[in-house]
């Protein structure tokens, strides 16, 4: 253990991350952690730190052999993996909290380590302040792990709760996310879900070991979700949240993807109002776990930044024990889901596409249907995304081959059929 070892930091980025953690680090001597050097993009721009600590110059700290510990916390995420993908090759530790990189690159870091076996922490990157990352990586064995669902986009969250809990539109309600800070002023990579996909590639790495690109998981923002669905939300006693699933199922498989749900309101995930995050992870002995904080923000993020830093001192890293100490499991593209669809025209819905509809609602301009449908008829379809449509799961909203049947011939048992 070298619990004594000198951490000489090398920052990319000084926006509310990385002022956020340059001030805690002033705090925080224990840590034995201090920043030489900050790599910044606007030299001109005035900041509460000595002048001296900038540069502009990546180099200076990438070829800097004072420096063994590069932490990198900017939005670009082409220049992130340059960043990350050259420190490590020069010997330094790194940690990074560039989601969108580390998702579209994961082959390509894997790779990395196992040849440098450098440490490359990144727990800031899904989650912000919660631990979820190292409680996947450390306490769940592969076999045991049944389910993980989580809401991992704080944004998002927001907007929802301003929509059921006090009938905002989502206009409005993102125009409020955006002057509190919790939106972008581009919301797209948060309202259409990019920002969550990313992040839930990294934790189905973690917690099954799947090496996915995010473009191959299901998933959909809350763009299309209506206050009408949000009034059928209540009548029902549902919240809606974006929720980001994996199960296995019965053939070993994962089911994994990020879709708007309904939850009940006993739900822990109903318990997850405004920007928190929350994760509910169901294992064969423990049961459920519930994890809840901060998603977003200043301190939260840098205090899971700092605990990556903190780590090092010990010269942690991932071992991935789901990816090479295990078969790793892969996404399944055989079972069904229980959908809510609302939206103004029937003409654009596939009504052959599904096993069976529960429900059919006529009213004035909305329409909507409850009903049972096939992955497939989903994945890589865009009748569910256009023309206003709203899709929304239903709790436990996953039906496997083997319950299909029984369910199938129930439902025609009470429609009278049989």
């Amino acid at each position: 253990m070298h619990s004594d070892k000198q951490l000489r930091i090398g920052l990319f980025g000084f926006g509310v991350v990385g002022e956020g953690l340059y001030k805690v680090l002033q705090q925080t001597p224990s840590l034995k952690a201090n920043i030489e050097k900050v790599c910044i993009k606007n030299a001109d721009k005035k900041r509460n730190a000595p002048a001296s600590l900038f540069t502009t110059d990546r180099n200076e700290l990438l070829f800097n052999e004072n420096i063994n510990v590069i932490v990198e916390v900017i939005d670009d995420a082409n220049a992130a993996f340059e960043i990350v993908t050259t420190a490590l090759k020069n010997g330094k530790s790194v940690v990074s909290s560039s989601k969108k990189m580390i998702a579209e690159h994961l082959p390509e870091l894997l790779h990395l380590q196992q040849e440098t076996d450098l440490p490359f922490l990144y727990e800031s990157s899904a989650c912000a302040s919660i631990p979820v990352i190292r409680n996947l990586e450390e306490y769940y064995d592969n076999d045991l792990l049944h389910s993980i669902k989580a809401i991992v986009n704080g944004s998002t969250n927001f907007i929802l709760t301003k929509i059921i809990e006090e009938n905002l539109s989502f206009t409005e309600a993102l125009l409020l996310a955006q002057q509190l800070g919790f939106a972008e002023s581009n919301p797209k990579l948060d309202v259409e879900g990019f920002d969550a996909v990313n992040k839930w590639t990294i934790l189905l790495n973690h917690a099954y070991g799947i090496v996915e690109h995010p473009s191959n998981i299901l998933f959909n923002g809350i763009q299309n979700i209506q206050l009408s669905d949000a009034v059928v939300a209540k009548e029902r006693h549902y919240e809606i949240k974006l929720v980001a699933q994996a199960k296995k199922l019965h053939d070993g498989k994962v089911a994994a993807f990020v879709l708007p749900q309904f939850v009940k309101q006993e739900d822990h995930l109903a318990f997850v109002k405004n920007e928190y995050n929350g994760v509910v992870i169901e294992s064969g002995f423990a049961d459920k776990q519930f994890f809840y904080g901060k998603g977003a923000g200043s301190f939260p993020t840098a205090s899971a930044v700092l605990s990556d830093i903190a780590a090092l001192r010990y010269d942690y890293q991932y071992e991935y024990k789901k990816l090479y100490f295990h078969e790793p499991h892969v996404l399944s593209n055989d079972y069904y889901l229980k959908v809510y669809v609302s939206f103004e025209d029937k003409k654009y819905i596939p009504k052959d596409e599904f096993e069976w509809i529960e429900e059919w609602h006529a009213g004035e301009g909305r329409n909507y249907l409850v009903g049972v449908i096939h992955i497939s008829a989903i994945t890589g379809k865009a009748w569910w995304r256009d023309n206003n449509t709203s899709l929304i799961l239903l709790p436990e909203p996953i039906i496997e081959n083997v319950e299909i049947v029984k369910l199938k011939k129930r439902s025609l048992e009470l429609a009278g059929v049989l």
